[in-house]
């Protein structure tokens, strides 16, 4: 059986420092829920003497029911010249009502006298009363030695001392911080290993990304060691963020040999990085290794032929074991592998003998400024009406946005659309604000009077590029649009020297598109009546 790294997530309380991330009380309920479901063996939920939020949520996650996570509460050893009995962070942590508590302390000798201003003797008795106390409380103690490794550096003599006052106290872990995470792997490998020469006590890694190597430190390190971990979901945290937990497991379970979570929850790994972005409302990074949408996206012909014949050609590991996809693009630098496998992925038969002619009409499109490898629908649309298999539902007879704007007032924009459906003339207007939201308002509402699916569906993101910036306002543009039904995304491109008609070829393929994917599905339940959809 593989041997087991405990994961230490603090998503919730390091991972709340990074700039622009605000988790309210029920935000880290949610994740601490989809963290426990996932696997993971400690959840950190905060400070509760520091941030009144965080001893809500204590109170509120007693009421839980955790499968396996243990709640942590974090906290800092007692002040000096205060006994621990007295000291309010540690009194927090007990009211906290948790089983495990984290507290952190001086390594580095520069941070006791100049930070702390006591005396090197004062720290270590700090650490160890600290300890004691709440161990006294039936707690297991985490004692996590802040700036170890710096400190280790500077006076390794000392450094060590003050891991082995917590070991001495009783604390069950030793975790050693790179806090500002300038550490390089091999010194990180060199401390740790002499680390545990020294104590008995099992040691944990807590590595911060300042020197973009968190995740290389942290492995570093476990290959000299460590069997605990500690980083946060997608690496959120202050400054460069945190060992990234979603590049860790993976690494130390499909490349190590270790064991992170329970048999087959790995494969839900892509699913709980993007669900704690949407909580934290952060964009998902497209590159992040493993989980990122891009991370097994093929693009060059060569690439993608390889791959479809021998996944290893050009993935290190397959996709579906993280619980990502694989995502062959076309642009101008895709084959006739490329279009077979997104002809195949939309249930489309090509024709051979047009295979050549429908990629140089893509190169040609992207030439101009068009980019399908982040607009899958209006790819669809366009594969779809070259090979004839499209069926136009309705027909835009003309399109007219009006903007005005009178002294001391807001602008007012309009938009009228005039549509026909079969023999149906749809004549409508509407407000909105700017004329891409008017044009929007305005087809969907002559949409809805004949496809009331399109109520359904709405723009979530609107994106404009500048393609030729020498040519300043009379520069071409591409806007990228995405919508949304509720269960399904898809993102459509239009592009032109006018922003507002390229805003428009945008958001008619996005309305097409609706109304195809809805057509496919009442074909789908048509061809199966006696089968539930």
């Amino acid at each position: 059986m593989a041997e087991k790294i405990l994961i230490y997530d603090t998503t919730l309380r390091d991972g709340s420092q990074g700039e622009g991330i605000s988790l309210s009380v029920e935000d880290k309920l949610k994740i601490a829920s989809r963290l426990d479901r996932l696997g993971v063996d400690y959840i950190e939920g905060g400070w509760p003497w520091a941030n009144p939020k965080d001893m809500e949520f204590f109170l509120r996650a007693r009421e839980v029911i955790w499968r396996q996570a243990r709640l942590v509460a974090f906290g800092r050893t007692r002040k000096p010249g205060q006994a621990a009995a007295e000291d309010a962070n540690l009194l927090a942590i007990k009211r906290a009502g948790v089983k495990v508590a984290t507290i952190f302390g001086k390594s580095w000798d520069l941070h006791v006298t100049a930070a702390l201003g006591t005396t090197l003797a004062e720290n270590l008795a700090m650490i160890g009363d600290s300890v004691a106390f709440l161990v006294d409380q039936g707690l297991e103690v985490i004692y996590d030695a802040e700036h170890f490794f710096d400190g280790f550096k500077a006076n390794p003599d000392y450094a060590l001392e003050t891991l082995k006052a917590a070991a001495k106290a009783g604390a069950s872990w030793i975790v050693l911080c790179d806090t500002n995470g300038g550490c390089l792997p091999w010194e990180i490998e060199e401390a740790v290993a002499r680390v545990r020469q020294e104590i008995q006590v099992p040691v944990g890694i807590h590595a911060h990304n300042d020197g973009d190597l968190a995740v290389a430190n942290t492995l570093a390190a476990v290959t000299a060691g460590c069997r605990q971990v500690q980083g946060t979901i997608n690496g959120f945290g202050e400054r460069c963020g945190n060992a990234d937990l979603c590049s860790v497991m993976p690494n130390l379970e499909l490349k190590m040999g270790y064991q992170c979570l329970p048999p087959g929850q790995l494969a839900f790994l892509t699913e709980v990085s993007r669900y704690v972005s949407e909580i934290a409302n952060v964009v998902p990074a497209g590159n992040q290794p493993f989980v990122g949408y891009s991370a097994f996206a093929h693009k060059g012909g060569i690439h993608v032929s390889a791959v479809l014949k021998a996944p290893d050609t050009y993935e290190h590991i397959r996709p579906q074991q993280v619980g990502n996809e694989r995502r062959v693009l076309m642009s101008d630098q895709a084959g006739a592998s490329n279009l077979r496998c997104k002809a195949e992925e939309m249930g489309l038969e090509l024709n051979p003998e047009r295979e050549q002619s429908i990629i140089e009409g893509i190169k040609e499109l992207e030439r101009q400024g068009y980019q399908f490898e982040g607009a899958d629908a209006s790819l669809e649309l366009f594969l779809r009406k070259t090979t004839g298999e499209y069926r136009q539902q309705f027909e835009v007879e003309y399109v007219k946005a009006l903007v005005e704007k009178r002294a001391g007032q807001e602008a007012i924009s309009e938009a009228i659309v005039k549509l026909r459906v079969g023999d149906q003339v749809v004549h409508t207007a509407a407000e909105g604000n700017g004329p891409v939201n008017a044009m929007d308002n305005a087809l969907r509402k002559a949409l809805e009077e004949v496809f009331p699916a399109i109520r359904h569906m709405r723009l979530t993101d609107y994106k404009v590029r500048v393609l030729d910036e020498k040519d300043a306002t009379s520069a071409r543009v591409r806007v990228l649009i995405e919508s949304r039904d509720g269960s399904n995304s898809w993102n459509t491109v239009g592009v032109s020297t006018n922003i507002i008609e390229a805003s428009w070829e945008a958001l008619l393929d996005s309305m097409e598109y609706a109304l195809l994917k809805q057509q496919q599905e009442l074909n789908k339940r048509a061809a199966a009546p006696g089968e539930p959809y």
